[in-house]
C-alpha cells in the first residue's frame, strides 16, 4: 500500500497542472463544426491556444470574448453577447462551448444566464447549440475541465428517450486517449460489427489529417446528429475513470448499461473490453486479436528482463498516471514515484493497489525526488529535469511538443500496449547499455 503526500512548497515550480478551460476547449475540439469559446480575458484563450496549437501541429479554432479591466468590473454580459452574434454571423459553428475562466468566476458573472438570456433576445439562432461550462482555472486541472464540457455536452444535447438500435453503443473517451487510441477502439468495435459513438470524437477531429480547404471551426469530430442518437445505444463503454460518472447520466436518463475500464493499457484490461464487444455483439473474438494478443504476450516476454525491479517516476493527470503506473507494475517495474496534479479519488485506488509516494504537486517534485529513477514518464515540461538528472524521458500526456507523431502513439488495447512495451523497454535498455 503506498503513501498520499501534498506537496507543502509555498510557490509551484515547473507546473503539472492545465486549467479546467484548456480541458474544456479539447473536448469541444472532438465535436464537429464546434468553435470553444472562452469567456475571460486574451491571455487566457493565448496561452491554451499556444499550447493546444504546439501539442496537436494543427490550427485550433478558440475565441475569447476580451474582458478588459473596465468590462471585467462593470460585468462581462455585453462582450459575451457580441462574441455570440460575431462568431454565429462569421463563422457559423454548429455548437459552441462557452468556457468560463478564473476571472469571470472570481468576479462572479452568471455564465448560465447570460447565455440563457442570449438565447431569448436571438430566437433566430435556436439551430446553433450554445453549452456553457463552468470550469474555473484556480482549482482542478485539465481532465476536470474535460469531464466538466463532456458533462455540459451530455446534459444539453442528449435529451430525448429514443428506440435502440442494435449494434450500436457509446464511447466515452478520457482525455487522455491519442487519436492512435481512438482509432484502435473504433478498428476493434467494427471488427465485432458494432457502430461505435465516440465522444469526444478528437481521433478524427485533430488526428492530423489533410483536409480540403480552411475552416474557422472544427473539421471532423462527434456530430450533433450522433450526440442526440447516443440515447439508442445498447451499452456505454468508459475509457477513463474521470468519465465515468456522466456514463451513469445516460444510465439513469436512458436506461443504457455502463460498462467502465478505468484503463486499457495492459493485457488483462484489453481482455475485458474485447469480451465486453464479444459478449455485446453475440460474436466470437476475430482471429487478428488472437495474434495481436499473442504478439503482445511474446514482446512482455522478450521484454520482462529490462523492466524487472527498475525504478520509474511518472508525473501525470490522473487518468494516464492509473493506467501507466499499472502497466509498469505488471510489467515487474517499479512506479515507486507518481506526482498528480491534483487530488481525485482514483488516486485513492492507485494508492491501495500500488507501493510507493503519490505526491500531489508539480515536476520540480519530480525532478527533487527521482534522482535515483531508472525512467521518468511525462509530458515534454519534465525535459530539463530529464536533462538535469541524466535519465531517459517517456513521453507522454499533454504538452508533448518536442517530438513529432505523438498523435498517432498509442498505449491500449493489444497493438498499443505492445508498442508501450516497447517504447519504455527500449528506453530502459539503452540505459542500462
Amino acid at each position: 500500500m503506498g503513501i498520499i503526500e501534498i506537496s507543502t512548497k509555498p510557490v509551484t515550480t515547473n507546473p503539472l497542472k492545465m486549467s479546467q478551460p484548456l480541458g474544456g476547449a479539447m473536448a469541444f475540439l472532438g465535436l464537429q463544426d464546434a468553435m470553444p469559446l472562452f469567456h475571460g480575458s486574451q491571455g487566457c484563450s493565448a496561452f491554451a491556444k499556444t499550447l493546444l496549437v504546439k501539442h496537436f501541429r494543427e490550427a485550433i479554432p478558440l475565441q475569447t470574448t476580451a474582458l478588459s479591466e473596465v468590462t471585467t468590473i462593470l460585468g462581462g454580459t455585453d462582450n459575451l453577447h457580441r462574441a455570440l452574434r460575431s462568431l454565429i454571423k462569421n463563422h457559423k459553428p454548429r455548437v459552441i462551448g462557452v468556457m468560463s475562466t478564473g476571472l469571470t468566476e472570481t468576479k462572479g458573472e452568471d455564465l448560465f444566464g447570460d447565455v440563457l438570456s442570449f438565447r431569448q433576445q436571438n430566437p433566430k439562432w435556436a439551430d446553433t447549440a450554445i453549452i456553457p461550462v463552468s470550469t474555473p482555472d484556480f482549482k482542478g486541472s485539465l481532465e476536470d475541465g474535460f469531464f466538466q464540457a463532456v458533462s455540459a455536452i451530455v446534459r444539453d444535447l442528449i435529451k430525448t428517450p429514443l428506440p435502440k438500435r442494435p449494434g450500436q453503443i457509446n464511447i466515452l473517451a478520457g482525455s487522455h486517449l491519442t487519436a492512435g487510441d481512438l482509432d484502435l477502439i473504433r478498428d476493434a468495435c467494427h471488427s465485432y460489427g458494432l457502430s461505435p459513438i465516440i465522444l469526444p470524437d478528437l481521433g478524427s477531429s485533430l488526428d492530423g489529417h489533410l483536409a480540403k480547404g480552411f475552416s474557422t471551426v472544427t473539421i471532423g469530430g462527434t456530430a450533433l446528429e450522433q450526440i442526440s442518437d447516443m440515447a439508442r445505444s445498447e451499452a456505454t463503454l468508459v475509457v477513463g475513470a474521470s468519465l465515468i460518472p456522466c456514463a451513469h447520466v445516460l444510465a439513469e436518463h436512458f436506461q443504457i448499461p455502463v460498462l467502465p475500464f478505468k484503463r486499457l493499457s495492459g493485457l488483462e484490461p484489453s481482455d475485458r473490453f474485447h469480451d465486453a464487444l464479444s459478449q455485446i455483439s453475440g460474436q466470437k473474438v476475430p482471429h487478428k486479436f488472437r495474434i495481436q494478443r499473442n504478439r503482445l504476450l511474446d514482446a512482455m516476454l522478450d521484454s520482462h528482463f529490462f523492466f524487472s525491479g527498475k525504478l520509474v517516476a511518472l508525473a501525470l493527470e490522473a487518468d494516464l498516471l492509473f493506467a501507466l503506473t499499472s502497466f509498469f507494475q505488471e510489467m515487474g517495474a517499479n512506479p515507486f514515484l507518481k506526482i498528480a496534479p491534483t487530488m481525485v479519488p482514483l488516486l485513492k485506488e492507485l494508492k491501495e493497489s500500488c507501493s510507493g509516494k503519490i505526491v500531489i504537486g508539480d515536476l520540480m517534485d519530480l525532478e527533487k525526488r527521482a534522482w535515483d529513477s531508472d525512467l521518468l514518464v511525462s509530458n515534454s515540461h519534465a525535459r530539463h529535469a530529464a536533462k538535469r538528472l541524466g535519465k531517459a524521458l517517456l513521453r507522454r500526456g499533454i504538452p508533448v511538443f518536442d517530438q513529432l507523431g505523438h498523435a498517432y502513439h498509442t498505449s491500449i488495447l493489444y497493438p498499443g500496449t505492445m508498442e508501450l512495451v516497447f517504447e519504455s523497454g527500449n528506453l530502459l535498455m539503452q540505459r542500462e547499455h
